[in-house]
């Protein structure tokens, strides 16, 4: 049984339908990627997989369980979501705000235990600014607030991530780091990721699964290897696309 699942799921927004009638299981292992345009309902449907948004037909299994019937408490323990963008309306440390991953996992009305301060170290370890943890949020950089924001995702220690533009404002190295460290994860017994990502490089590198939305409701889903090709990734993106091949990789560029 496929650890989360939708069944004949469809989404729409403003009369507009994003995905119809789409059906697929993601299991552990899987590194799944999600590809479309700008407005082509990525994140709605990321929303949609982490049961925040009701789908307009079809449903969402957790574990063989309609995602609607999970307690927020147990839902949080096993699927993780890390938002596109998130502000924080009060002031607070790194290490506070990567400890904010941990509520899930905590007795109610308890403090952090010492487990759950070495979860929050050893996160903040992975993504690189374990001397940053008693720096106020204020201070930080768009990249390293961006990485503050994963490692509360991998403090919460939730076997599902799902990841909404995880490189945003990251430079290239941290790129690559942070994709490597979430790809590793889902190596883990009972472990996988699903990523929404804008590039494409980026998608065939660290991807073993994807789904295309492309217009009208239209998806494609399977693994990468096959659906990442020119005339797919041209109709998705609506433009003209050079594909280069070197040393045994493919890259795909504007033309």
């Amino acid at each position: 049984m496929a650890m989360l699942q939708a069944r004949d799921v469809s989404l729409k927004v403003a009369g507009r339908t994003l995905c119809a009638d789409l059906t697929v299981g993601f299991e552990a292992g899987q590194n799944w990627v999600i590809l479309g345009a700008n407005g082509s309902g990525k994140t709605t449907l990321l929303h949609a997989f982490a049961g925040l948004r009701p789908v307009d037909q079809g449903s969402i299994g957790l574990d063989g369980t309609d995602i609607r019937g999970v307690p927020h408490r147990q839902r949080a323990r096993r699927l993780g979501l890390l938002f596109q963008d998130f502000e924080s309306a009060f002031p607070a440390t790194v290490l506070e705000t990567v400890l904010t991953g941990r509520y899930p996992r905590l007795p109610r009305w308890q403090w952090e235990s010492a487990e759950d301060y070495r979860a929050a170290e050893a996160a903040l370890e992975t993504v690189g600014l374990t001397g940053l943890a008693q720096r106020s949020l204020a201070t930080l950089s768009g990249g390293e607030r961006r990485r503050v924001d994963i490692a509360a995702l991998l403090a919460q220690d939730a076997p599902i991530c799902l990841l909404d533009e995880p490189t945003n404002h990251l430079d290239l190295r941290h790129q690559v780091q942070i994709l490597e460290r979430l790809a590793e994860r889902a190596r883990r017994p009972g472990h996988f990721n699903i990523f929404v990502l804008h590039d494409i490089n980026l998608a065939a590198r660290f991807g073993t699964h994807g789904i295309l939305l492309f217009d009208k409701g239209e998806c494609l889903h399977g693994p990468l290897s096959g659906m990442l090709q020119r005339p797919n990734l041209e109709r998705l993106y609506q433009c003209r696309l050079r594909e280069i091949r070197a040393d045994g990789t493919r890259w795909f560029l504007p033309d």
